[in-house]
C-alpha cells in the first residue's frame, strides 16, 4: 500500500518539483493548496494544473484572509514588491515579502488535513539557500516544527509521528530544476511570479531567481515574461 503524503502545492517550481519527488519516493499524494488573501489568485491556477497533471489522489484549497491583518507585500497593496534588486542584497535582509509566520500557519493546515487522512509525511518546498532569507524555510525552524508534530498529535504521541520532509532544504535554484528535469517536471504549468496578471512580471525577485536558474543551466523557461 502506498504511503500518503501531504504536499504543500503553490504552483511554484519548488511545490511542483515535490509533487513530483513524492510520487518518485512511492507515495499517494495529498495536495494542499491555499487561498489566503494573497496579492493574486493566479498561482492556485497553476496549482490545480499541476494537481491535475500529476494526478493527485486528491486536492484540497483551504481559504482564509491574512489581509485582516497585512504586514507582507503579498497580503498588503500598499506595499510594493521588490523588483530588479541585486541577487548579493536579496538575501541582507527579511524581504517585505515575508508574510508573518505564514510556513506555521500552513503547516498547522496541513497538519491536520495529513492526521484526518492517516497521513505518514507532510513534503514543503522550503530551501535555506535560494536567498529569500526567510526566517521559516531554515532547517532549525522544521526541527522546531518537527517536534511540535510529534508532541502535539494523537499520531505522535502514539508513537507514529508525522513527518515532514525538505528534499529541497539545501538545493540551489538551479539544482531544483535539474531535479526536476529527471522527474519530467511541466515547468510550463507552474507560476513562481509575485504579481498577478495574464505574464509573469519577470522582474520581481522571485521572477528574477527563476529566470537566472534557467539561463545557468542554458535552459529556456517555458512561461512568458512581461519584460
Amino acid at each position: 500500500m502506498l504511503m500518503k503524503a501531504v504536499i504543500l502545492l503553490s504552483g511554484g517550481v519548488d511545490s511542483t518539483t515535490l509533487i513530483y519527488q513524492a510520487l518518485a519516493d512511492g507515495c499517494q499524494p495529498y495536495a494542499i493548496s491555499f487561498d489566503y488573501g494573497q496579492r493574486h489568485r493566479r498561482e492556485l491556477q497553476s496549482a490545480l494544473a499541476v494537481a491535475n497533471a500529476a494526478g493527485v489522489f486528491e486536492h484540497q484549497i483551504v481559504r482564509f484572509d491574512l489581509r485582516l491583518w497585512g504586514g507582507s507585500a503579498l497580503t498588503d497593496n500598499s506595499i510594493d514588491v521588490p523588483k530588479e534588486r541585486p541577487f548579493d542584497t536579496i538575501a541582507q535582509n527579511i524581504p517585505v515579502t515575508y508574510v508573518p509566520a505564514r510556513n506555521t500557519i500552513f503547516l498547522s493546515f496541513a497538519l491536520g488535513y495529513a492526521e484526518s487522512i492517516y497521513a505518514e509525511r507532510i513534503y514543503i518546498g522550503v530551501n535555506a539557500l535560494d536567498y529569500s532569507g526567510y526566517p521559516d524555510c531554515r532547517p532549525d525552524y522544521i526541527q522546531a516544527m518537527q517536534k511540535v508534530f510529534r508532541l502535539g498529535t494523537k499520531q505522535g504521541v502514539e508513537g507514529n509521528p508525522i513527518h515532514i520532509y525538505t528534499p529541497l532544504i539545501n538545493l540551489r535554484k538551479t539544482e531544483i530544476i535539474q531535479l526536476g528535469n529527471k522527474l519530467s517536471v511541466p515547468w510550463e504549468l507552474t507560476w513562481s511570479c509575485y504579481n498577478g496578471g495574464n505574464l509573469a512580471c519577470g522582474v520581481c525577485d522571485s521572477c528574477r531567481l527563476r529566470r537566472s536558474a534557467f539561463t545557468e543551466l542554458g535552459l529556456v523557461d517555458p512561461i512568458t515574461y512581461a519584460q
